[in-house]
């Protein structure tokens, strides 16, 4: 009873800072961009300077007031508004099929020939003029303003690796045998979180939240189920003293979960529409702007706020207290009565769901992810658990964010074909000199993997 309310307490919290981060996020920055890409075009040779986007008088509908300033006459005060066929996590949502100015709407003909001959070729997506550039925030150095956006940027990157991280360290730290099917399970999460959004939108419910709620809905519940099911088998029944065997059957059930996913989703990957992706400016360096979109905000706020619950679960309920009773002597804690088989089984649904919920802030942050997609994410997740400390929950988490820091900072400073093989090279270094990681067992050499 009580984990189950702790599992409805963590989807709720999960919704409720879904809901919450979307108020006030009506604005599409694709619809905004191609309604901008018709300025140009409305006003031949002259410089464009956006004022303002905001919301229409009709539904789905933006207006955009903006200056024309011509070479021979005075600058003008136009507005242009755009009317759009869907909205949301809708394909069609950047089909533009009204337009209107203040000297009224655009014909159907010559709406087709703005499309047709301006806005579907290259000269007519880069005559963007874009925003406004000189949003009222505050000046930084240029040094300080690059590496904030750099830190901003890889705030999703962390929370992915860090719930995988996590993943790794409930079920080494309980079992001492480590899954390397994790990768793959966040690939089955973001398949589901596709799945369960197109359902919605099947039945012509094309709302971010809901989209979002029930893509995570679908990604818990897979990630959870397959991996209860594989890490039965792959785990559970393998006794063997040595983890060795047990490695091996994850390595199988990892290529299993991969064909799986290339049979049942097909080799091309499903990309769902970007969605709260308008740019927030934060600071300003020159022309350089430190900006931070909303989905970026939400995906960052559910992997803390998972990690957080996760901690909770640990460390303040009975599934907590039988973990780590067992995880710290498996044979006391049977004898206080602690059911081995069904804790493992309840570990690897956790740790899958967790998995699964990467996989969904994949799908939400970057659109989608292709069945081999998760084996890059699995093997760093890896590595992040064992910088951290393979077996310790927060330790895992410390990990993910310190590999996630890790690539983004070498990414933009230094060259980006040797980001990989320097992390591995971290990883060397952190199993001569610290082989229980950070916050890991604090013997010399911790359990044999």
């Amino acid at each position: 009873m009580g984990r189950s309310l702790g599992a409805a307490r963590l989807a709720s919290l999960l919704l409720a800072l879904c809901l919450l981060s979307a108020c006030g996020i009506s604005i599409d920055a694709d619809q905004v961009r191609v309604c901008r890409s018709t300025l140009p075009a409305l006003n031949p040779g002259a410089v464009i300077t956006v004022e303002r986007v905001r919301e229409g008088p009709a539904p789905r509908s933006l207006r955009v007031d903006y200056v024309a300033q011509h070479p021979d006459r005075p600058a003008l005060e136009r507005y242009a508004i755009c009317q759009f066929a869907a909205e949301g996590l809708a394909a069609n949502k950047a089909d533009l099929v009204g337009l209107g100015t203040e000297e009224g709407p655009m014909s159907g003909a010559s709406l087709y020939l703005l499309k047709r001959y301006y806005l579907d070729t290259p000269e007519g997506a880069a005559g963007d003029p874009g925003s406004r550039a000189d949003a009222d925030v505050a000046d930084i150095p240029l040094s300080v303003a690059y590496w904030l956006q750099q830190i901003l940027v890889s705030l999703p990157r962390t929370a992915i690796y860090a719930l995988l991280a996590v993943s790794f360290a409930l079920v080494f730290g309980l079992s001492g045998r480590i899954n390397l099917a994790f990768g793959e399970l966040a690939a089955i999460g973001s398949a589901a979180t596709v799945a369960g959004t197109s359902i919605l939108l099947g039945y012509g419910v094309s709302s971010p939240v809901l989209g979002l709620a029930a893509g995570l809905a679908a990604a818990l519940f897979a990630g959870a189920i397959h991996n209860a099911v594989g890490g039965y088998f792959t785990i559970g029944r393998i006794t063997a003293e040595s983890p060795q065997p047990s490695l091996i059957a994850t390595v199988g059930m990892s290529l299993f979960l991969m064909e799986y996913l290339r049979l049942v989703q097909s080799p091309v990957t499903v990309w769902l529409p970007p969605i709260w992706s308008e740019a927030w400016p934060l600071a300003r360096a020159g022309e350089f702007i430190v900006n931070l979109t909303p989905i970026t905000v939400i995906t960052a706020g559910i992997g803390v706020l998972a990690a957080s619950s996760l901690l909770w679960l640990v460390q303040a309920t009975g599934f907590g207290r039988a973990w780590r009773a067992s995880a710290d002597d498996a044979r006391a804690a049977a004898l206080m009565g602690v059911n081995g088989p069904r804790l493992l089984l309840q570990t690897l649904g956790v740790a899958g769901a967790m998995a699964g919920l990467s996989g969904m802030l994949i799908v939400a942050q970057y659109g989608g992810l292709g069945f081999a997609g998760g084996f890059q994410y699995g093997l760093k997740a890896l590595i992040a658990a064992i910088i951290g400390g393979i077996g310790s929950i927060p330790g895992a988490m410390l990990g993910g964010f310190a590999v996630g820091l890790f690539e983004t900072l070498w990414s933009a400073y230094l060259p980006i074909e040797m980001r990989d093989m320097a992390l591995y090279v971290a990883l060397v270094v952190f199993l001569i000199f610290r082989p229980g990681g950070l916050l890991g067992f604090k013997d010399p050499t911790p359990r044999p993997v």
